[in-house]
């Protein structure tokens, strides 16, 4: 009886939490909770209710339960969904200057990416991607792309001359594979696996969240750690729906946001320094696959060789952005 009853109490005050909140928002998102993108976007929601004392309520849709990536953008203009955290690839149609991102040894490391988002030049990014028709809010991490190949390890560029890549649907990819003598493919995420294990392609560029969910170990013999580019997600808002908001309760929202990005920031690096130690202890348990990690000589090495690709892409990223980028580092 007293089981039972304490299930009514919770369930009155489950109901009464949710009869007091005034305000929905509404957050899409295409992976699983258990990812820190989702582990974060649900922290988001927790902290938006307890700093409104509840009268704004986040409804976390995970796994592209509402939208995928492509269709989101349209929901949010359309103000269908409210809060949407696309990957960078899918802004640069929109705005080319987010091509920054994909400039291959740009950033030093996790520190330097975030160094350039929170400075003068990602706030730049986020202000003609809010002209756009959009709220954005913040960047969230995915994590730095890494080298694989089942042929030649590549650790320098000339490694990669003669080698099939597999890359996303980009400008700067294309020709940062070709200032390596690499051939650039241009193939779906979803072919990638069979792609590598029959030889349509030789070599990938992925980060470890990629590589190590979708066993790619298993039809690559190598996977250098070169960390030559980046892949990220631009938390966006829904502008219709930004400016019917209270602005009493804005704050706290922002708030909320700042307190999540810097959560999954630290979810994303533990997550990936917990599949590398995945992938060496795979290392030591097969002759058929090695892990390389590029040294100062060699990143050097890449960094001069990529230097043509640079100038390419001045006329739509702008070259003082670019600038602004490498500076900012220093």
């Amino acid at each position: 009886m007293k089981k039972f009853v304490k299930i009514v109490a919770a369930a009155a005050l489950l109901a009464s939490s949710v009869i007091a909140a005034e305000y929905e928002i509404k957050l899409s998102h295409v992976v699983s909770d258990a990812t820190p993108k989702g582990k974060a976007a649900n922290f988001f929601a927790k902290r938006v209710a307890e700093l409104t004392d509840g009268k704004v309520e986040v409804i976390v849709f995970p796994n592209a339960q509402l939208y995928n990536d492509d269709a989101v953008m349209k929901a949010l203009k359309l103000g269908n969904v409210h809060i949407a955290i696309p990957s960078f690839s899918k802004f640069t149609s929109l705005v080319p200057e987010m091509q920054l991102f994909d400039l291959p040894f740009l950033f030093d490391g996790t520190k330097g990416v975030h160094t350039v988002m929170d400075s003068e030049v990602g706030q730049i990014l986020k202000d003609k991607v809010t002209a756009k028709g959009f709220v954005a809010l913040d960047y969230w991490d995915a994590g730095f792309k890494q080298f694989s190949s089942s042929g030649k390890p590549i650790l320098m560029p000339e490694d990669a001359k003669g080698q099939k890549f597999r890359i996303m649907s980009s400008k700067v990819l294309e020709e940062q594979m070709k200032a390596a003598g690499g051939n650039p493919q241009v193939l779906p995420f979803s072919e990638v696996y069979s792609a590598l294990q029959q030889g349509v392609v030789d070599a990938a560029e992925n980060p470890l969240s990629n590589f190590v969910t979708k066993k790619f170990n298993e039809v690559q013999s190598s996977l250098t750690l070169s960390n030559h580019g980046y892949l990220g997600y631009l938390v966006i808002m829904s502008e219709r729906f930004w400016k019917k908001f209270p602005n009493d309760l804005k704050p706290h929202v922002i708030q909320a946001m700042k307190e999540a990005t810097a959560y999954e920031r630290k979810l994303a690096a533990e997550d990936e320094a917990e599949l590398l130690a995945q992938m060496r202890d795979y290392e030591a348990k097969t002759k058929d696959f090695t892990i390389y990690e590029l040294n100062a000589e060699q990143i050097a090495a890449w960094k001069k060789a990529m230097e043509p690709v640079y100038p390419k892409f001045y006329d739509s990223i702008g070259q003082d952005l670019i600038q602004k980028a490498i500076d900012v580092q220093k």
